[in-house]
């Protein structure tokens, strides 16, 4: 019984707790499944809620109506408003949505710090709820059981809203059938509108209402997205009732998990989360391959029959010339998947290929293709002009130490380090078709492993980047199997699970990663044995430099040769691929561990660079970074991916240098710009037959889940 006297609190808490998180996933929920908007500023609509009515807040009963109607209304505003930004990329899948609401997020949170100040707002409530009552003998907030009480009503009326009204019905309709609601006489995108104002008021009311629990404060925002993610993934799309139990559930590991099992309930969340997506892939494996890789063949069993029959006669040459020719992209198949960013620079492109055609001269034509190295005619002059931007990148790279000074170096050598992760996240994300948000953790992984090393007296550089590599490899083959199974979205929250368990872990190891203040004061890595270690910012940059040539070399080659091809033709057509016997999740599976060993090799190059190492230098901002990055040079570009590391590391360090305070606004307008402006990133300018895209007019079908257009030829 002194047990349960103990836990009773944090127990009630938990509930309180859980319900708030009920009331914002709610809001999320439904502005993902029924208006398809992946919305990673749903914390900032939270946020806009909380600041208004801690602001409004004066003691009284009409302080608290007058900051719940405002707080509400405002929410409500910036959902609708998010609408009109999010429509234009309906047809390009959730990937360029999450991109633009994290980059809104960054706006607004700069926006009403700027507005209401950093410092955290006190929020006074009525003075008949500004008191504690008796609850099973134990003394309780009163205002937290009136916020029980108002939650369990909002989801009731919930409920009720959306299953008893006409309401309710076109809000089904509209995310089961919006053509048919159209017919109906009701405009879809009316609905879609309607759908994001009232997720935007559940936020917002949320925020008013839960202020006195989480007060308005500079984390609050991302702290209550993240645990709102758990919730809807955890309860699932289908019920407000499912996502209430799921959010209780939640309240209760952040709460009464907390007292009873400190250790374990950081890591309880996002493995549960984790956990679920994972069994949810299995069950669905076979729709999302088909998916993934274009449907052609995968719902056609004679034709699956046809091909698996042939590959077994023609043998293993027959089925890589079959992949060379689902490598090389016609402009049929990259107008019909989405244009997220660009494949191939337009001469050298194969263009015009057909399923049938890849099947009565794929023999023929593919293989010198693929031997060429993908290239049309193979001639020099090809060559040359596919090699020429990355050329052009090394020889300014190789030149910035003449031309800036140590401050600007050290941001350069910075850029480098994250322009390795983002080439990681390219070969994932444009190359396998799996958009990762959790990149970070291999990276987090190559870093500690060579602070750690650093720390022990191992300063050479060329061992602190094998063991680096090798770990975040290790931690890549560990993970891989979670991840490569599942497609588009399912992809993203899984490697997000990861990426949070990974940052759980390193807040936890203080042994290893030092906590929440990090490492520092390691000695300075020596570029080589014998040497001194380098304290000069050139000569660090240099280092960087060279790691980074080779990395991005070994990168190319890969990309270039069999093996790479081969990871295209999966990204191409996934189903073709397994009817000719390919063994597509070992493919996939290597290419996850590559990517995780590139990662880590950009872990050890910032600690180098950085000579500290920090848990904010591994986070989730950071990956969303890699990942915009990649948007910004296109998806297949790894010249684009370290140009848009170095625009990002550019706009976040020095650009924000002259305007101190406001990088968080400077990096949203980025993120906002790269994703309207460059819908095929940097290598789309380029232009030409190779350039992909779905063209002015965007004709083709929407794309599924996955949002990047399918990867040919390597763009260098």
């Amino acid at each position: 019984m002194n047990i349960l006297d103990a836990h009773f609190v944090p127990a009630v808490d938990g509930v309180a707790y859980g319900l708030l998180l009920f009331v914002v996933a709610a809001g999320l929920s439904l502005a993902f499944g029924t208006a398809g908007v992946l919305n990673l500023s749903h914390g900032a609509l939270y946020a806009i809620g909380a600041y208004t009515g801690a602001e409004l807040s004066d003691g009284t009963w009409g302080g608290l109506a007058v900051g719940l109607a405002a707080g509400t209304a405002a929410a409500a505003a910036a959902g609708a408003g998010l609408s009109a930004a999010t429509i234009p990329l309906a047809r390009r899948g959730h990937l360029a949505q999450a991109l633009l609401t994290f980059g809104l997020a960054l706006i607004g949170g700069n926006l009403l710090i700027e507005f209401f100040g950093a410092d955290e707002l006190p929020v006074r409530v009525p003075e008949a709820l500004d008191s504690s009552v008796t609850l099973l003998g134990h003394r309780y907030p009163a205002y937290r059981l009136c916020f029980i009480l108002m939650a369990v009503l909002l989801a009731a009326f919930g409920t009720w809203v959306l299953t008893r009204t006409r309401v309710g019905a076109a809000v089904r309709a509209s995310a089961d059938d919006p053509q048919m609601l159209a017919t109906t006489g009701h405009s879809p995108r009316a609905v879609h509108t309607g759908v994001l104002a009232a997720a935007g008021a559940l936020a917002g009311a949320a925020g008013v209402l839960g202020a006195p629990i989480i007060g308005p404060g500079a984390g609050t925002a991302d702290t209550v997205l993240m645990l709102s993610l758990v919730v809807v993934v955890l309860g699932g799309l289908r019920s407000l009732w499912t996502t209430l139990f799921a959010a209780i559930a939640v309240g209760e590991v952040q709460t009464l998990g907390v007292s009873v099992a400190p250790d374990w309930a950081p890591y309880l969340l996002f493995a549960a989360m984790a956990a679920v997506l994972i069994v949810r892939s299995q069950f669905t494996e076979p729709a999302t391959s088909a998916a993934h890789g274009g449907g052609d063949g995968g719902s056609d069993p004679v034709q699956w029959l046809r091909r698996r029959l042939s590959a077994s006669f023609k043998g293993r040459g027959a089925g890589t010339a079959a992949a060379a020719s689902a490598a090389a992209p016609s402009a049929a198949a990259a107008s019909g998947s989405g244009d997220g960013a660009v494949v191939g620079s337009g001469t050298g492109t194969r263009t015009g290929t057909s399923e049938a055609g890849g099947r009565s001269g794929g023999g023929r034509s593919a293989l010198p293709w693929l031997l060429r190295g993908g290239s049309a005619d193979g001639d020099l002059a090809s060559r040359v002009r596919q090699a020429a931007p990355l050329l052009l990148l090394l020889g300014v790279l190789i030149a910035l130490p003449t031309l800036l000074d140590a401050y600007t170096i050290s941001l350069a050598g910075s850029a480098l380090a994250l322009g390795l992760l983002a080439v990681s996240v390219t070969i994932l994300t444009g190359y396998a078709g799996l958009p990762t948000l959790g990149q970070t953790a291999p990276f987090a992984v190559g870093a500690y492993a060579t602070a750690n090393l650093a720390d022990a007296g191992w300063t050479v550089g060329p061992v602190q980047v094998v063991v680096a590599a090798i770990a975040a490899a290790l931690f890549s083959l560990v993970t891989g199997p979670a991840v490569i199974r599942a497609r588009g979205t399912t992809v993203l929250m899984i490697t997000l699970a990861i990426g949070e368990l990974a940052s759980a872990a390193i807040n936890q190891l203080k042994s290893v990663t030092g906590g929440a203040d990090g490492l520092v004061g390691f000695p300075p890595t020596q570029a080589l044995w014998g040497g001194e270690g380098m304290v000069d910012e050139s000569e660090v940059y240099n280092y960087a430099l060279a790691v980074a040539v080779v990395a991005v070399a070994v990168t190319l080659l890969v990309l270039r040769s069999p093996a790479g091809k081969l990871l295209t033709g999966t990204r191409n057509a996934e189903a073709r691929m397994r009817a000719s016997g390919h063994p597509v999740g070992r493919y996939l599976l290597m290419a996850h561990i590559g990517a995780g060993a590139l990662a880590g090799v950009g872990g050890s190059v910032m600690v180098t660079v950085q000579q500290y190492l920090s848990p904010a230098d591994v986070g989730f901002e950071i990956a969303a970074f890699a990942l915009l990055a990649v948007v910004i040079g296109g998806s297949t570009s790894v010249v684009g991916a370290l140009i848009g590391a170095g625009l990002i590391v550019s706009t976040r360090d020095w650009l924000a240098g002259s305007w101190p305070g406001h990088g968080h606004l400077l990096l949203g307008v980025l993120f906002v710009a790269a994703v309207y402006m460059l819908p095929r990133g940097l290598a789309g300018l380029r232009g030409g037959p190779g350039s992909g895209g779905r063209g002015a007019a965007g004709a083709g079908p929407p794309p599924s889940d996955h949002d990047s257009v399918p990867a040919g030829k390597v763009t260098p």
